[in-house]
């Protein structure tokens, strides 16, 4: 079979139920399988903003729900902004003032990649007499983060001993006793010590790897410190732009994610809807898949009317019915997405500029084939 799908003018790739079609057949196809269902979900949502914003007003018009492939890690974070005491710092801050930097957890590398040459080894503002930058390492796994020339001490190994490392520390800067741990006593001890010795001390961790009730810990251990000295945390965003999705839903609906309008209004429920849930449950009957940074598949196992919005190298071979090529962003067309560095949004000019469709091209093609009424039932 072929998978190039047709190309006309380099306008763009489609497929219905994988064989090639016009980008105009298969969007008019995507807005019949949109406009019949009771209940679709948009999700994936692996977008730039442009992306974000015309599903949401896609999901908006049709009724449905919204929910991103990382929702649940972003969740995690949220949960403890919503119910306990959270001190946050930016990227930028980070690197220019903090002298004391602990890492939680594993895969911090993975979340942001250039996490040690942009923090650890970056150097540090002319306001920071002692110049040295001390990284420690809780819990760092087989896959710790590697700096260019200073060492970063770790303490713990497997994330597993993490909530228990975590609470020992929390007692020891208050001069509480210990039970036995496979972390000594005298190596919390020295710990503690150096991080109430920090000017300005940063905890960085990464929701991907840590369970809500160990982030709201490492929270209380940031409010620990700044009893004594100058300590926040930051968090770091999972890949596809969540964090940007995450800003767009905010200010276009009020919720963040897993987010629904059945009702005539936007609904935030993190259990009602959260996509897969919805899929395996047969409550959504139609989805809208969109997955612009990489080919990332959809994690439910259900079979159901499915339209893809995939990187330019997704094959088209899989099971959605309808398939459309779309361009990655700040690759191959200019973009407005967030950050690791910054901790904000850019617009960023793509580094290989064709003439791919972007996400809110094509939602914006299928849109048009729907009528103003149409609306699920």
């Amino acid at each position: 079979m072929d998978r190039g799908g047709i190309d006309h003018a380099g306008v763009g790739r489609a497929w219905i139920d994988g064989r090639p079609a016009t980008l105009d057949a298969a969007a008019a196809e995507a807005g019949r399988l949109l406009a019949d269902s009771r209940l679709p979900v948009i999700a994936g949502l692996g977008t730039d903003v442009a992306g974000a914003r015309a599903a949401i007003a896609l999901a908006e018009r049709l009724g449905g729900a919204v929910d991103h492939m990382h929702a649940g890690q972003l969740l995690r974070d949220l949960d403890i902004v919503r119910e306990a005491r959270v001190m946050l710092t930016t990227p930028n801050e980070a690197r220019v003032r903090a002298d004391t930097v602990l890492l939680v957890g594993p895969d911090l590398s993975v979340a942001w990649p250039d996490l040690a040459p942009r923090l650890l080894d970056a150097p540090m503002g002319h306001e920071v007499v002692d110049g040295a930058r001390h990284v420690f390492a809780l819990c760092p796994g087989r896959s710790p983060v590697k700096r260019a020339r200073e060492t970063i001490e770790a303490i713990g190994r497997n994330a597993g001993e993490l909530p228990d490392v975590l609470a020992a520390l929390r007692a020891r800067l208050a001069g509480r006793p210990v039970g036995k741990l496979s972390v000594s006593a005298k190596r919390l001890d020295a710990l503690a010590t150096a991080l109430q010795a920090a000017r300005f001390g940063v905890v960085v961790w990464s929701s991907a790897s840590l369970d809500a009730l160990s982030i709201e810990m490492l929270c209380g251990l940031v409010a620990d410190l700044n009893a004594r000295t100058r300590f926040s945390g930051l968090p770091l965003a999972p890949a596809d732009n969540a964090a940007g999705v995450l800003q767009v839903c905010g200010w276009m609906t009020g919720f963040p994610m897993r987010t629904g309008f059945g009702r005539g209004s936007s609904e935030h429920d993190p259990w009602r809807f959260d996509a897969v849930r919805m899929v395996e449950s047969g409550e959504a009957d139609c989805a809208l898949w969109i997955s612009a940074y990489r080919s990332a598949p959809p994690p439910w196992t259900r079979k159901l009317p499915t339209i893809v919005l995939g990187a330019v190298d997704v094959d088209a071979s899989n099971a959605s019915h309808v398939h459309i090529a779309v361009g990655r962003p700040s690759i191959d067309h200019d973009a407005v997405e967030y950050l690791a560095a910054t901790g904000t949004l850019a617009a960023i000019v793509a580094s290989k500029k064709n003439d791919s469709l972007s996400v809110a091209d094509a939602i914006g093609r299928i849109a048009a084939h729907l009528r103003p009424d149409d609306r699920p039932c």
